[in-house]
């Protein structure tokens, strides 16, 4: 390339993306991260076959409508598609994103993947240390961000500050990863530390709200247009809702995947995987310590549902569907909701296929809800709706 270029990449970790972007900034990208709703789900159904699964839909939606009305030069843009790189449907997005972007009109934009099992080699993301160092950083801010945003909002007493705090901090750790400043392992653990307490610090009522926990597939997970904004639905229903960090989901991918690559490259995995599960158990001593809710480091919490979950299941978020479900339980969120696109295999076998038996065993409840355009938000409202009003436990509230 002779000049930068923009790097378009679709929404899928609303919590991350805001810091997770400044990894791809180089003097070759301009990332943007795009922000478009449910208003580009006919653009992405026009283009997609309706028996892919809805985040595809979703995600080349934005992309494609970015291209027609966001005033990007379709020679001078690049569009990016993370991939698990395994036997989920999620793996097919690239390619199939590429045959939706030239039959939409645009064989001049490339369309660059992002995986670590050498799908598509030819359009592979270029990787560099420095992004790598700036993702680690991102990794850990959004995921400490996500939970306490989501354990203080519903107790705020003045509305909207939890947010303008969380923009705050948004703004300071943006200023830091576009510079390359205070990226070392010490100042990480600082701002561990900075960031719980000035969440700690902002007044909240005393009424304790149940807590709704939620689980699944990654998009539908962590994305609004995943799953119909179903956080802001569980708190203007007078809940307060729990996402696990996708730390926890990055490690599982070690465990589950990476560690059973050629021996030489799974060494160097593992040594990553002690390092961020390290990181892991001091973000969660952290928050702990100031009385927020979290759930163990991925390994305790593996080994806690090992007569529970089967680990041999390993395609897109497998074991750890089921882990983090029986994990809520097992720490006192007795209430669980499962958010999936409408036919996902490793949802439905390793998730939904075990709800019953995990919930029974374990005590508790879990509600299963599919994501799909043929669906409603309505619909997938009025399930969480019954799992909020359940009173199996005698009207018991979830333990703090």
């Amino acid at each position: 390339m002779t000049e930068r270029q923009t790097l378009l990449i679709p929404a899928m970790l609303d919590a991350h993306f805001p810091l997770m972007q400044h990894a791809f900034l180089s003097k070759y990208y301009a990332p943007v991260v795009l922000s478009q709703g449910s208003e580009v789900i006919p653009t992405g159904l026009q283009y997609t076959h309706n028996d892919m699964c809805w985040c595809l839909a979703v995600m080349t939606g934005q992309m494609i409508d970015a291209l027609q009305h966001g005033g990007y030069d379709p020679a001078k843009t690049k569009l990016l598609m993370p991939s698990v790189g395994d036997a989920c449907r999620g793996s097919n997005y690239t390619e199939l994103l590429r045959k939706a972007v030239k039959k939409a009109g645009f064989p001049e934009t490339r369309v660059l993947t992002l995986n670590l099992k050498h799908i598509d080699d030819g359009n592979q993301m270029p990787v560099t240390p420095v992004m790598v160092w700036r993702a680690l950083f991102s990794l850990f801010y959004g995921d400490l961000l996500m939970m306490l945003v989501q354990q203080v909002r519903p107790y705020e007493c003045k509305k909207g500050i939890t947010e303008r705090l969380r923009e705050k901090w948004f703004a300071v750790l943006s200023d830091e990863l576009i510079h390359c400043r205070n990226l070392t392992f010490s100042a990480m653990l600082r701002r561990f530390r900075q960031i719980t307490d000035s969440f700690a610090e902002i007044p909240r009522i005393g009424e304790k709200k149940q807590r709704i926990a939620i689980v699944g597939e990654l998009y539908t997970k962590y994305c609004a247009n995943g799953n119909w904004n179903i956080v802001r639905f569980l708190e203007e229903s007078g809940c307060e809702s729990f996402t696990n960090g996708l730390s926890w989901y990055v490690l599982y991918y070690i465990d589950a995947q990476l560690v059973k690559l050629p021996e030489i490259a799974a060494v160097g995995y593992r040594a990553v995987g002690a390092v961020l599960e390290a990181l892991q158990r001091r973000m969660v001593k952290t928050m702990q310590e100031r009385g927020f809710y979290s759930l163990p480091p991925l390994h305790v919490l593996k080994a806690e549902s090992a007569s529970l979950v089967s680990t041999g299941a390993s395609v897109g978020d497998g074991w750890l569907i089921g882990t983090e479900a029986a994990g809520y339980i097992r720490h006192g969120c007795k209430k669980v909701l499962a958010v999936q696109p409408f036919g996902c295999m490793p949802n439905h076998i390793f998730g939904r296929g075990i709800y019953s038996s995990l919930a029974r065993r374990v005590g508790g409840q879990i509600v299963s809800i599919d994501i799909d355009a043929s669906g409603t938000p309505l619909n997938a409202y009025n399930r969480a709706k019954m799992l909020i009003d359940s009173d199996i436990f005698g009207g018991m509230q979830n333990e703090a």
